[in-house]
């Protein structure tokens, strides 16, 4: 028996709004899937999504970090279903298989094999829509450094905090855990200001579930995983990324699962839908507000100017 064989992940999943139904040929795996991955006392989200149907799938699936990337060679028989998801950072590594059957309206469970063979537990939803409409209006600015480090925690708790207040910037030496905003936010518009320096990394991630990629990227092409992009998610139309040390800003404008990316006065992603989440998420309850988190364990970077107007409903 081959690894990819050896390597299973079991789950249930639920039949939602877009499952089956009478005279219909897609089965109800086709969808997106919110998952909570339990390891020992710990649990992390994860997500994937299945396309296709009348026996051609395709799909991709979001591990704990990295990026959302291809699963191959879906099986569907009944309410089974099978498939794999190779290493897409090296092909030549045995990948993880997935295997599971429908069960219910909206929920899964399961058990993952990863390619080392440990196995993990799961469980999960149907992710939600998120359609919603352009609010009312928007709120009065919140500054989100008025307090300092006041209204931010490190994530993981305990982990070191190399966040400072220098004057009135936001500051990250290395090591370093996330920060994450104590308040929680729905729909909002963000405006951020960064400083990048040579070959530094970060995001911000909205709602704490979808990264927005921040690095250094000056004369880059625009890609899903540089900056600006919703990492692994979304690419950018251009990229106007400034030189590493200027100073730049970002206006991002959430609705629902709907993004508006403005870099440097350049809109480069123009009310575009967020599938799902991204690599290093809080967690996977899409439907639910979320914190602002900025990543800290990538490097030094310096925020400052961090406005957030909620939307009025």
């Amino acid at each position: 028996m081959s690894m990819a064989a050896q390597l299973v992940l079991v789950a249930s999943l639920g039949l939602g709004a877009g499952g089956i139904g009478a005279g219909q040929t897609r089965p109800p795996l086709v969808g997106r899937w919110d998952l909570t991955v339990t390891e020992g006392a710990e649990t992390y989200p994860s997500w994937f999504e299945i396309t296709g149907g009348q026996g051609r799938f395709g799909g991709r699936f979001q591990g704990r970090g990295g990026h959302a990337s291809a699963v191959t060679d879906v099986q569907v028989t009944g309410d089974r279903f099978r498939f794999v998801w190779p290493n897409d950072y090296d092909p030549t590594q045995p990948p993880t298989t997935i295997e599971g059957v429908v069960t219910g309206p909206h929920s899964l469970t399961g058990t993952i094999v990863d390619r080392a063979a440990k196995r993990t537990s799961f469980r999960g939803v149907r992710a939600p829509t998120l359609d919603r409409p352009a609010p009312a209006g928007w709120a009065g600015p919140i500054d989100l450094l008025a307090g300092g480090l006041g209204g931010w925690r490190v994530d993981p708790a305990g982990e070191p905090n190399g966040w400072r207040m220098v004057g009135d910037e936001l500051v990250n030496v290395p090591p370093s855990a996330n920060l994450v905003t104590r308040e929680t936010f729905q729909d909002f518009q963000l405006h951020v200001e960064v400083n990048v320096p040579a070959k530094g990394n970060s995001g911000i991630y909205l709602r704490g579930r979808h990264e927005v990629q921040v690095q250094d990227d000056f004369g880059n092409e625009p890609h899903s995983r540089r900056m600006g992009g919703i990492y692994g998610q979304v690419t950018p139309t251009s990229l106007p990324a400034k030189p590493a040390g200027e100073w730049q800003a970002f206006d991002i404008t959430f609705v629902g699962r709907r993004v508006t990316v403005v870099l440097n006065g350049v809109t480069i992603i123009d009310d575009q839908e967020i599938p799902g989440i991204t690599g290093g998420a809080l967690d996977s309850d899409e439907a639910a507000p979320g914190p602002l988190m900025l990543q800290g364990d990538h490097g030094g970077i310096r925020y400052r100017n961090i406005t957030i107007r909620p939307a009025k409903r």
